[in-house]
């Protein structure tokens, strides 16, 4: 197990934590297993938590077009450009568990372009890079190029705001020092007997 720090920033105790926070925190970690490290680290500031967590809530836990597999997708992708190694490692564990692939996570955290996904997969974090990495650049062109993989307008909205969000939580992650749990490492690494 690690033995390095949480975080540079200071983590407060669960029983000192706003009582909305701490039953969040302790809902996770009876669903989990564990409490990861993003909501110990997110704890030292509650009314930060809970704008994060809210707004991380709407992009990843709701329904659309994108399914919750390729928005982990583009969490992966992006959070590997941005050098982020909690999400990488935290969102390629979820990946692994909600796309039932052992193997995904790590090809796209690698290199996307060669990992097993559809074009239109594809197509979805080649948009999100951009976005990423250069999105005073963003045209029609890219939209057309969606709508062609058949991404629509709100897809778009979708891709592009959880890149977003992601390279801003990418920065805290980094700037903070966050460490992965030794919990996700291993998180959907078997595939069930058939």
């Amino acid at each position: 197990m690690s033995d390095h720090p949480v975080s540079r920033f200071p983590v407060p105790a669960l029983a000192d934590m706003p009582e909305d926070v701490r039953a969040r925190i302790l809902a996770v970690q009876e669903k989990a297993g564990f409490i990861p490290n993003v909501f110990l680290t997110l704890a030292w500031r509650p009314d930060e938590f809970r704008a994060f967590m809210a707004y991380h809530d709407a992009l990843m836990d709701k329904e659309g077009g994108l399914s919750k597999a390729e928005r982990e997708m583009i969490v992966v992708a992006t959070s590997a450009a941005n050098q982020c190694q909690y999400c990488v490692i935290a969102h390629g564990a979820i990946l692994r568990v909600r796309a039932k692939n052992p193997l995904l996570a790590d090809q796209i955290a690698a290199n996307y372009r060669k990992a097993d996904i559809t074009p239109r997969q594809k197509a979805m974090i080649d948009f999100a890079m951009k976005v990423s990495t250069e999105a005073q650049t963003v045209g029609d062109d890219d939209f057309a190029w969606l709508e062609a993989h058949g991404l629509d307008q709100d897809d778009a909205w979708d891709i592009a705001a959880i890149a977003g969000f992601f390279g801003m939580s990418n920065r805290l992650a980094n700037v903070t020092s966050m460490r992965p749990n030794d919990e996700f490492y291993m998180l959907g690494r078997t595939t069930p007997a058939r």
